[in-house]
C-alpha cells in the first residue's frame, strides 16, 4: 500500500495537475474518489477541514490533508523532485 492517496474527483482540472505530476515523479499511491456532490465529501472533509479536492495525504512526511493543487505540486516537487537530490 502507497503512503501517498490523492482525493479526487475524476474530469476535475485541478486534480488532473497533480496525478500529472505524481505520474512524471514515478510516485506510487492511492487514489480515493469523492463524490460529485460538495455535500457527500464526508471523508475528504475529515480529512483536510474542507470539501474541495485534489486533496493530497501523505504519511511518510506526516502531510495529513493538503489542499491546493498548486501548494500539491510546489510539495513533491520539492520532497520527491530528482528524488529530492
Amino acid at each position: 500500500m502507497a503512503t501517498i492517496t490523492l482525493y479526487e474527483l475524476p474530469g476535475c482540472p485541478f486534480c488532473r495537475k497533480v496525478v500529472d505530476k505524481l505520474d512524471e515523479l514515478g510516485l506510487e499511491y492511492d487514489t480515493i474518489e469523492v463524490p460529485a456532490s460538495h455535500g457527500k465529501r464526508t471523508e475528504v472533509k475529515d480529512v483536510s477541514g474542507q470539501t474541495g479536492v485534489p486533496v493530497l495525504v501523505d504519511e511518510e512526511h506526516d502531510v495529513d490533508g493538503m489542499p491546493e493543487s498548486d501548494d500539491i505540486i510546489a510539495f513533491l516537487e520539492t520532497t520527491y523532485g530528482e528524488r529530492a537530490a
